[in-house]
C-alpha cells in the first residue's frame, strides 16, 4: 500500500488509544501522533471535537481516505474496522470470519471497556475524591464482580485457541490494552488461558511498539498533588467548554 501521508493519530496513553497505535504499528501504517492531553482537558478544544464529536480519544485523521479525499473518524471501534479494510490485514475478508471478529470487537467495546473502566475508576481514582468511602463500596463491588465475570468469559474462550477470534486480528487488539491496568483488582492466576494468551500478544514487537507510544506523556500526567488533583477535577467533572 502506498501511501502519500501519514495518518493523524489524535492520541492520549490509555487502552482505548493503544488499541489504535497498536493496530498501525501491526499494520505498518505510517503515522504522526497529535497528543490529546486529557488530564489537561484537551479533549474540549474545538480542533479536537471537529473530529471527535464525543469528546474522547482516540481519533484519526486519514489524509488519503475514500477516494482521495481526508476522513476523519471517531471511536475506537470504528477506527480498527477502518484500518483493517484500508490495509487488508487482521480483519478477514471472508464474512463469517469478519463477523466472529466483529463479535469480539463489539464485546470489548460494549462490556470490557466499560466495566473494566468504571472498575479502574472506583478501584483506582473514587477513593481519592470521595471522602466517605463507603459511598463508593459498592461501586467497588459491583464492577469488580463484573470484570471478574468478563475475565472468565474471555479465559473459557482461550482454552482451546490462541487468539479469541480465530487468528491474530484487531479484535485481539482492542482487548489486550484493557487488561493491562493493574487488571482491575484480578488475579490472572485464576485465568490462565487469559494470562497466556496476554504474555504471547504482549511479545509481539509490534504491539510492544504501540503500547510504547506516548509513554513520557504518561508519566506527565502521573504528577503528584495539586497537577494530580486538577488533572482529576477535568477527568470527572467533565463539562463540554
Amino acid at each position: 500500500m502506498t501511501m502519500t501521508q501519514p495518518i493523524e493519530l489524535w492520541y492520549w496513553p490509555t487502552p482505548n488509544g493503544w488499541k489504535i497505535s497498536i493496530a498501525l504499528e501491526e499494520m505498518g501504517l505510517p503515522y504522526v501522533v497529535r497528543p490529546v492531553n486529557i488530564g489537561a482537558g484537551e479533549q474540549f478544544e474545538s480542533a479536537f471535537q471537529a473530529i471527535s464529536p464525543n469528546g474522547r480519544m482516540p481519533a484519526i485523521v486519514d489524509p488519503d481516505g475514500p477516494g482521495g479525499a481526508p476522513l476523519s473518524i471517531f471511536e475506537s471501534g470504528a477506527i480498527l474496522q477502518y484500518l483493517g479494510l484500508k490495509s487488508g490485514q487482521f480483519y478477514p475478508s471472508d464474512l463469517r470470519a469478519r463477523v466472529e471478529v466483529d463479535q469480539w470487537l463489539f464485546w470489548q467495546v460494549g462490556g470490557l471497556g466499560p466495566m473494566a473502566g468504571q472498575t479502574h475508576h472506583f478501584r483506582q481514582y473514587a477513593p481519592a475524591m470521595i471522602r466517605d468511602q463507603r459511598q463508593i463500596a459498592y461501586g467497588v463491588q459491583r464492577y469488580t464482580n463484573e470484570t471478574h465475570r468478563l475475565y472468565g468469559v474471555l479465559n473459557r474462550r482461550l482454552a482451546d485457541r490462541d487468539y479469541v477470534a480465530g487468528d491474530y486480528s484487531i479484535a485481539d487488539m482492542a482487548i489486550w490494552p484493557w487488561i493491562l491496568p493493574a487488571h482491575q483488582g484480578q488475579d490472572l492466576a485464576e485465568f490462565p488461558h487469559l494470562a497466556a494468551w496476554m504474555e504471547r500478544v504482549g511479545a509481539r514487537p509490534a504491539v510492544r511498539a504501540g503500547r510504547g507510544v506516548g509513554e513520557q506523556l504518561r508519566a506527565n500526567l502521573a504528577a503528584s498533588g495539586q497537577a494530580a488533583e486538577a488533572a482529576r477535577r477535568v477527568l470527572f467533572g467533565q463539562r463540554a467548554r
